[in-house]
């Protein structure tokens, strides 16, 4: 059942917003407006020095040579050679160097916070002042390699927007943990939330999200991608490759080792190479990235190393947001963003343009889609859950699917071929039927579903986690799905039709008898027709 209705249009205009000093009524008319107490001025606002054990951080690099004269001297019964005494001279004048240089370093570094910047000073001959200011600041990482947590301190880096090449980014090394977790704390409070939408910059690249590109499917899929090209072209110039001398020889030897050892170095293998591949994928896609609105209506996603892309978004065309957190990405506390909007091709273009944030920090995936909505993101709320026949149905369907069909095969080949096969059959089923388990439970607690203001917000999926923030002003009709199965279940799934994006958007699983006064909810109006009022 679907209904017609012609989406709205609504402007997407910026905020501002200001504070001013206020006095106190009863202050002299000629006095200065007082300021309150959480809130330094410039010139009352105490500077602060690191922590000392900064010292002994700069000092890790001597734990190797030193860990390698102590093997020599355990290696020989205590000998040390002339060669390790001038070796041992030389750490021991390099560590009076370092120390030295880490002392006046220490000692000229200094911090503040007053009552609109970040300020950090430093420098011996040459004093540098550098500052941030407390509006534009974006995101406050904790960073503790394990000689840091070792010694109980961590390093603060604050930074803006358009702090991704490392230029307006503020780097403090090294504070106590408890220190830097109050002094993020104040940062982020005193830092202007709207500041965002007066900034016309969102995003910029930061190489430090480089450790989240091997956390997606091109890790692994990316290699066989590879291997089907390669193999596609050589048959086109008519070469058998499982002919070829170098392939036989190395499946030869390959079944000839241990497998318990071939296998896994397959593997790994395969993860180095997948893992190369998408690094360098994710620097040709994202390279010179930035997110920024050009005015007040329309919103640019420039990036691409070798091919060079420049999408431009129209405000009134934007319909919502797309937070999307595929299962290893979610693993690595990552997400990536998509913009739900009209005027970017067919559904294949689409899914190539829409996208504003690569795999990134989940805390920066989710302050870029507020700042491509122009408003906070809409998931702070907890969403209304789904009845337990949705995580009835995808218990069974991974078992229906995934673990019966694998057991089925290999029980089938074991009588045709070999009793080993039967032994694989009834393990494939031990194994996987927990992991069916697990991801089905994992499945059902990402369903979730409400009204936030303007946005219907919907989440799902598992393998990848998708949250939809979708203005209802643009849902142009609804359909409702069942099956057999899902009738039986008192399931019914919602399809929002969009003028934008997918076309349309599920939410999925929904008890049959609460999903049209849902509907309803949403869009106000559009479903009046089809709606039968029980009289009092």
């Amino acid at each position: 059942m679907s209904a017609p209705r012609e989406p709205g249009t609504p402007g997407l205009a910026p905020t501002a917003s200001g504070t001013s000093p206020t006095a106190h009524p009863d202050a002299h008319p000629d006095a200065p407006p007082s300021t309150p107490a959480t809130t330094p001025s410039t010139s009352t606002a105490p500077w602060r020095r690191l922590d000392p054990r900064t010292l002994l951080v700069h000092c890790g690099w001597m734990g190797a040579p030193l860990a390698s004269l102590a093997l020599t001297a355990l290696a020989t019964g205590g000998r040390i050679t002339t060669g390790a005494w001038i070796t041992l001279a030389a750490i021991a004048a390099s560590f009076a160097v370092v120390t030295t240089l880490g002392l006046i370093r220490w000692a000229r570094t200094e911090f503040r916070v007053t009552a609109d910047t970040l300020e950090v000073r430093s420098g011996l001959l040459n004093r540098r002042l550098r500052s941030v200011p407390l509006r534009r600041i974006r995101t406050v990482d904790l960073t503790a390699s394990p000689l840091h947590r070792l010694l109980g301190v961590t390093v603060l880096r604050a930074g803006t927007a358009g702090s991704g090449d490392g230029g307006s980014e503020l780097s403090l090394e090294a504070l106590t943990v408890a220190e830097a977790d109050r002094l993020r704390a104040e940062l982020l409070a005193r830092a202007e939330a709207e500041g965002a939408a007066d900034d016309p910059v969102v995003a910029r690249i930061s190489w430090r999200w480089l450790r989240y590109a091997p956390l997606t499917f091109w890790v692994v899929g990316g290699v066989f991608v590879v291997a089907g090209s390669v193999y596609r072209a050589l048959d086109g110039m008519g070469i058998e490759p499982w002919k070829l001398g170098l392939v036989q020889r190395a499946f030869a030897e390959f079944g000839a080792s241990a497998l318990w050892l071939t296998v896994p170095a397959a593997l790994l293998v395969v993860l180095a190479l997948g893992s190369v591949g998408a690094i360098a994928l994710y620097v040709e896609n994202w390279w010179n990235y930035s997110l920024e609105w050009t005015d007040a209506r329309s919103l640019r996603v420039r990036r691409g190393l070798f091919t060079t892309r420049s999408v431009t978004i129209e405000g009134t065309r934007l319909r919502g947001v797309l937070l999307r957190e595929p299962l290893l990405l979610r693993a690595g506390g990552g997400a990536l963003v998509r913009a739900v909007a009209g005027g970017l091709g067919n559904r294949e273009e689409n899914r190539k343009r829409s996208g504003l944030l690569p795999p990134a920090p989940r805390t920066e995936a989710l302050r870029v889609a507020s700042g491509a909505l122009r408003a906070a993101f809409p998931e702070a709320e907890p969403l209304t859950g789904h009845p337990r026949a949705a995580l009835r149905r995808r218990r069974t369907r991974g078992l229906l699917f995934v673990v019966v069909p694998g057991a089925a095969v290999l029980a089938g080949l074991g009588v045709a071929f070999t009793p080993v096969l039967l032994h694989c059959a009834w393990i494939y089923a031990v194994v996987t039927t927990p992991v069916v388990w697990w991801l089905a439970r994992d499945a059902y607690r990402s369903l979730g579903h409400g009204i936030r203001g303007a946005y219907l917000v919907a989440r799902s999926g598992t393998f990848s986690r998708d949250t939809l923030a979708l203005q209802r002003s643009a849902i142009a009709a609804w359909t409702f799905s069942t099956s057999p199965f899902t009738r039986r279940s008192g399931l019914v799934t919602l399809t929002a039709a969009v003028a934008a994006g997918e076309d349309g958007y599920r939410v999925r699983d929904l008890a049959a008898e609460a999903a049209p006064g849902f509907a309803a909810a949403v869009t106000p109006g559009l479903l009046d027709e089809f709606l039968v009022h029980r009289q009092g």
